[in-house]
């Protein structure tokens, strides 16, 4: 039972830490923005807004190739 309560807690802090999003949680702050940009033009691409996309979040985001 302890194992498993352990389990689900890790779980949870897993979801909660936005891997994959940024260290902000889904939120596209200038850090996250720059670092993805970095990143997108290390492959050759554009880090652009999709289109009807919402600024505040880092997932609304794409790396477009030039």
């Amino acid at each position: 039972m302890r194992a498993l309560t352990l389990a689900c807690v890790l779980a949870l802090a897993a979801c909660s830490s936005g891997a994959g999003y940024g260290r902000s949680g889904g939120l596209a702050t200038y850090d996250d923005l720059r670092a993805a940009q970095e990143a997108c033009s290390a492959k050759g691409g554009d880090l652009r807004l999709k289109r009807n996309g919402d600024a505040k979040y880092l997932d609304d985001y794409a790396c477009e190739t030039k």
